[in-house]
């Protein structure tokens, strides 16, 4: 019996943490809110004690940092920490879609197209949880066939960063987003053409929330290569 109340309680856990870890890497907390135990605990309906071991993993991840003893918060992001951000999303993102390229089947190539219209239509509904939800979906979907958890795992690392710019992205979305990169990168697939996979992905995180998070923090995006 107590083996089985572990199990249960493991399980409690880990949807506490899955689900604050969606939210954040979704956007759905804003940078500087402070995040309470009781108040998450209240809202998921549930004890405090997942709560806080969701949140300590959280900050563990980069994700979250300590405001005190009861609060954490969404780290406010800088223009280094940015840059770091952007950087790192453009080696990890391209070196895993070059990868992925060669185990792309065309049953994944459909599901990346599903993907792709429900994030227009998610745009065009002005729902920009779901939209950025969606965005993270097309990628991981992309990358899966050639990854490795590692792999995996250092991206979502990254993203979980990112998360509320991506919020922030979408809201800018005429005028930061104005090449449809996701449908340059399916041709690419499509063509079984790496080097302009990779070129679509990085064009994809540069011209995206790259742009607007340099105009956010107050520095104009550097000028394209070509």
């Amino acid at each position: 019996m107590a083996s089985e109340e572990r199990k249960v309680e493991e399980s409690l856990k880990q949807r506490v943490y899955r689900t604050l870890r969606a939210r954040v890497m979704c956007g759905a907390v804003a940078p500087g809110l402070p995040i309470t135990i009781n108040g998450v605990a209240d809202d998921l309906g549930v004890s405090a004690m997942p709560v806080r071991e969701a949140l300590h993993r959280l900050v563990a991840d980069g994700a979250l940092e300590y405001l005190d003893n009861r609060r954490v918060r969404v780290p406010e992001m800088t223009l280094s920490k940015f840059e770091e951000i952007i950087a790192a999303r453009t080696a990890l993102e391209t070196l895993a879609a070059i990868r992925a390229l060669p185990h792309i089947d065309s049953n994944r190539l459909k599901r990346l197209q599903e993907i792709d219209a429900m994030i227009d239509e998610a745009y065009g509904a002005d729902d920009l949880l779901r939209s950025t939800e969606l965005n993270f979906l097309f990628h991981r979907t992309l990358y899966e066939p050639g990854a490795s958890g590692v792999l995996l795992d250092l991206m979502e690392s990254v993203w979980l960063r990112l998360g509320p710019f991506m919020r922030l992205a979408t809201a800018k979305l005429e005028e930061s987003y104005r090449i449809d990169r996701h449908a340059e990168a399916l041709t690419a697939i499509r063509r079984d053409d790496a080097e302009a996979l990779s070129a679509a992905i990085e064009a994809d995180i540069q011209d995206g929330v790259g742009h607007l998070g340099r105009h956010f923090l107050g520095k104009e995006a550097p000028p394209s290569a070509s």
